[in-house]
């Protein structure tokens, strides 16, 4: 039964093509397209681990009673389902127990930043020489944040770091540093750009893409490109949303020279940040709004990306209907069986 390895062999070809395919898209779309391929492709192949491990348990005897199945039948018609069954259990046990670990490691992430917002990151200054810097600032920004809908956290730290921090409510958190190190306009614009991280759930595509790389190893190559499109995604909103991508490009790069001088501890994986990602890029972008890419390398990484997804896609059907027709045709064995004994 060929189908049943299609899922593990295609994320293979379509992860070269969904990266092909994103440079010469607009960064939504790119980032849409990679999400799209990582959730296809993960699922498809977990599926398929689902079935070889279901075909080999229909093997077992008291499973075989249960469901009224022929085990001759099953043997002869797949001999190797017993040998295949074991290792896809074993696979698919082990990816799941992977991707629990993500989710605790993610979650206590988040918990341990929200905590230190809730503890740093009010109205109130932690030292009184603070109070003047941090009310003029925070007055300066309400007028640039919408906080009723994603209130702002001012970290009372002098090193320079931003990022959105998903939750309920999600909230943009800046450090008393990083607005120091930006004048008023470029603040809009990264304020903005956290903004947007939160506004269009970026934080859902990064942990899509953290769930696939632990089902397939050939997914892992898009998390960073993903990333890196995420951020192109937030900055042409910041620049849409000041109106001067110029003044973003700056704000890109000064905050992420100013991260850069005294880095402060890793942030949730699951925070996206203006500073994070290939920022050399991400300004050549801003500056040069219209690249220019080529249709038929566009063409064809999109030919090639869609025939992987229509392939894996049928692949998995055809498996499942193939399992099913499998079941029922050993049911038939079995009825018919029965009056010779």
């Amino acid at each position: 039964m060929f189908a049943v390895w299609a899922p593990f062999l295609v994320p293979f070809l379509a992860a070269p093509a969904a990266r092909r395919l994103a440079e010469a898209l607009h960064p939504r779309a790119a980032a849409w397209v990679l999400a799209t391929t990582t959730v296809t492709m993960a699922a498809a192949s977990t599926v398929s681990l689902g079935l070889l491990a279901v075909a080999g348990l229909l093997r077992v005897p008291v499973v075989a009673a249960l469901g009224h199945l022929s085990l001759p039948w099953l043997s002869h018609a797949s001999p190797a389902a017993e040998l295949l069954a074991g290792p896809a259990a074993a696979a698919l046990l082990a990816a799941a127990a992977l991707a629990l670990r993500t989710a605790r490691l993610q979650a206590g992430e988040l918990r341990q930043a929200r905590a230190a917002v809730d503890g740093d990151g009010s109205t109130e200054p932690a030292r009184a020489p603070r109070l003047p810097l941090r009310a003029q600032l925070r007055r300066a920004l309400r007028e640039l944040v919408a906080l009723d809908e994603h209130p702002l956290a001012v970290l009372d730290d002098d090193r320079a770091d931003a990022y959105a921090l998903p939750g309920r409510p999600g909230r943009i958190v800046v450090t008393a540093g990083m607005l120091r190190a930006l004048p008023a306009p470029e603040r809009a614009a990264l304020l903005a750009h956290e903004r947007a991280h939160l506004a269009c759930r970026h934080h859902l595509f990064l942990a899509a893409a953290a769930y696939a790389a632990v089902i397939h190893p050939a997914l892992r190559q898009l998390r960073t490109p993903l990333g890196f499109h995420l951020e192109r995604w937030a900055d042409e909103c910041a620049a849409r949303a000041v109106g001067d991508r110029a003044v973003t490009a700056r704000a890109v790069g000064r905050a992420a020279l100013a991260a850069a001088r005294a880095p402060r501890p890793s942030r949730p994986s699951l925070a996206p940040a203006a500073a994070a990602g290939p920022v050399p890029r991400r300004v050549a972008a801003l500056l040069s709004p219209h690249p220019r890419t080529g249709g038929r390398r566009r063409a064809a990484a999109a030919v090639a990306l869609a025939a992987c997804l229509a392939v894996s896609t049928a692949a998995t059907l055809d498996a499942t209907t193939d399992l099913h027709r499998s079941v029922e045709t050993a049911q038939a064995s079995a009825e018919h069986a029965e009056p010779r004994h």
